[in-house]
């Protein structure tokens, strides 16, 4: 009897201890989510940064939510969903909509300009060039493409540059193409041009195609659906589309033309905010509500160590910060006042 006692005693005891050893293991294997909401126009550099960051840290698992910059800051603010890293193609959404309650510094990391794509099946493709590539476009058979405004910065700086153009080649250009083919409205102040999105936008889609976010539209542009489209150099470069140079005065690339770009704003009516046209510069956090703080500061300090990343994808980098910028990053970046 005691024998028998002594045996289910060892038996009971030895699943207990191999519990114990399972979820001891459970917990070593279980590894961080980084969650990071980024632009689409990052999503090539992020993909290669991740899976580069991933290798080095093989106790995370980082999870990347593109989408239009706009929607990225909102899920965060709106939504309150957490993110570990917020990277987003106008680095002013994060001091005018997150700061102070969201967040409390910033790095402007890297540089873009806008461009006109197009592929082999685009109307007119033979023809177009840096001259006469706005005559082309306002041909009544050629559809051009610009993501949604209110959900992106591609798509409000879309609507500065063909603004622009009208001043740069003194043509009508931007009624011709927008204010003919959508509720967009222009005011003119003292020589400043405002440009009104409504919140509800609607277009002609017999001229315009619209998506969220700019990545959404090189599906329609290579399928023939879009002739031309409105996007960062740095994203035509990287899925190998044609693109027409436009010019520096208006492409919003080039820091000794930003008195020029300032001369158009664009006020949304979804979030009652005004945004002054100026050169394109990509802006990076760690938010307030990250779960893994830590790790996400780690990823922004992964990203200044690599800057030939974003060099090959057409964002020459940058390391300006602004704010309470954490110690593991200072040495790596130029502090200015905000």
């Amino acid at each position: 009897m005691k024998k028998t006692t002594i045996l289910i005693f060892f038996v009971i005891g030895s699943i207990l201890l191999a519990g114990c050893v399972n979820v001891g293991n459970q917990q070593e294997n279980k590894k961080i989510v980084l969650k990071i909401f980024h632009a689409g126009s990052l999503s090539v550099p992020f993909e290669e940064y991740s899976k580069m960051f991933e290798k080095e840290h093989p106790n995370i698992v980082v999870e990347r939510e593109p989408a239009g910059s706009v929607t990225c800051v909102r899920k965060i603010i709106d939504l309150h969903e957490n993110a570990d890293v917020l990277a987003v193609a106008d680095y002013s959404l994060i001091p005018k909509m997150m700061m102070p309650k969201y967040a409390d510094w910033y790095i402007m990391f890297a540089r873009n300009e806008i461009v006109l794509a197009y592929t082999n099946k685009s109307k007119y493709h033979s023809e177009i060039n840096e001259k006469n590539w706005y005559k082309i476009l306002e041909r009544k058979d050629v559809k051009i493409g610009f993501s949604n405004p209110n959900d992106d910065p591609c798509g409000y700086r879309a609507q500065m540059v063909l603004k622009l153009a009208d001043l740069y080649y003194n043509q009508p250009i931007y009624e011709t193409l927008v204010l003919n083919n959508s509720n967009i409205h222009v005011e003119n102040k003292n020589n400043s041009y405002i440009i009104v999105v409504p919140k509800d936008l609607k277009v002609n889609t017999n001229k315009i195609i619209m998506r969220s976010k700019e990545t959404d539209l090189l599906a329609p542009l290579e399928a023939g659906a879009c002739d031309y489209l409105f996007i960062y150099k740095s994203v035509a470069e990287q899925h190998h589309l044609n693109y027409v140079t436009l010019p520096k005065e208006i492409n919003l690339g080039y820091y000794q033309y930003s008195n020029i770009y300032s001369k158009v704003k664009v006020y949304l009516e979804s979030t009652n905010k005004s945004i002054e046209g100026k050169p394109i510069v990509y802006g990076i956090t760690v938010p307030k509500n990250a779960q893994h703080k830590k790790e996400g500061i780690e990823f922004v300090k992964f990203i200044l160590e690599h800057p030939e990343i974003l060099e090959k994808n057409g964002q020459p980098p940058m390391n300006v910060a602004v704010g309470n910028v954490p110690e593991e990053l200072r040495n790596l970046v130029k502090i200015e006042n905000g």
